[in-house]
């Protein structure tokens, strides 16, 4: 089965500049859910890459982010799907780890479970570091106006063709309709 890989904050949920700490802070875009559901059904592979430096800053632990993507999963099984594999970078920006986005780490875990390759996977992200990760592991990115993508879109130096979405309902819309 092809794989969707999706970034979480912004793109299935709204984001915050606070960070997201606590199942009742994590709220689905209007959606989102549902357009998972259809890329499920259609026979796709769900997967979600994730920077949490919430966690290396001290404003949330393990415990909460399993609950917050507990909520995901329970949201998500109302539409019918599942999440195969949910990768996260924990670190703190300053870390320099191999896995936080921009940095392949998470994609290259999500591949040892699902098949992430050029021809069948796509990225949908918000941000530019989504779209540098997609292009490094030689994968399709996306970008969504969710989220952080209005300002990632209006800064895009390079005019590129680039799959840009109002959110993930319409990436959905347009993947499945061609």
């Amino acid at each position: 089965m092809p794989t969707i890989v999706l970034d979480r904050d912004g793109v299935i949920n709204h984001d915050s500049d606070a960070y997201i700490k606590s199942p009742s802070e994590w709220v689905a875009i209007p959606g989102s859910l549902s357009a998972m559901g259809d890329l499920y059904r259609a026979g796709y592979d769900l997967a979600i890459a994730t920077n949490q430096s919430g966690l290396g800053r001290g404003l949330f632990d393990l415990p909460a982010l399993e609950a917050i993507h507990e909520k995901l999963r329970k949201e998500l099984h109302a539409h019918d799907a599942i999440v195969s594999v949910i990768a996260f970078c924990p670190h703190h920006p300053d870390a320099q780890c191999s896995c936080r986005k921009p940095q392949t780490g998470l994609l290259t875990a999500i591949h040892a479970q699902l098949p992430i390759d050029s021809d069948s996977t796509w990225f949908v992200g918000d941000t530019a570091k989504d779209l540098e990760c997609a292009q490094r592991m030689g994968i399709r990115g996306a970008l969504v106006r969710t989220g952080k993508g209005a300002q990632t879109e209006t800064a895009l130096v390079s005019r590129e063709t680039r799959a840009v979405f109002d959110d993930l309902r319409a990436f959905t819309d347009w993947l499945l309709a061609y």
